[in-house]
């Protein structure tokens, strides 16, 4: 899946929390927050206006969210397990899950990338 893509398909899945993300479209998601938010603090170093920031977060955060729920989907972990984050230096766990490639079918079902993609 390609940078393009990935942004379509996380908005296109606002807040689907049921089905799977590839690797790529989770990181290619978060690449891109990662630049918009960027882009915003340049806007905000020269027009001083704080509460923009504030909208991108609100306007980000679920899908954020499903596309991290739907990444531990693809690893065959349930979404509620993005919780252990609050818990100090288990977050490493997730970070790995977020990194580890995905099979072909599991109980959340088939997988986002075909064979040949893999």
């Amino acid at each position: 899946m390609g940078f393009q893509d990935a942004i379509r398909s996380g908005f296109a899945n606002y807040a689907n929390f049921s089905d799977r993300s590839s690797r790529s479209e989770f990181w290619y998601w978060t690449l891109a927050v990662i630049l918009l938010e960027i882009a915003f603090y340049i806007v905000i170093a020269i027009v001083p206006l704080a509460g923009i920031l504030g909208l991108l977060f609100l306007g980000l955060i679920i899908p954020g969210l499903a596309v991290s729920v739907r990444r531990l989907h693809d690893v065959g972990k349930s979404g509620w397990l993005l919780l252990i984050v609050f818990i100090p230096f288990a977050g490493f766990y997730i970070l790995y899950l977020y990194l580890k490639p995905s099979g072909l079918q599991n109980q959340y079902g088939r997988g986002p990338l075909t064979a040949a993609d893999l």
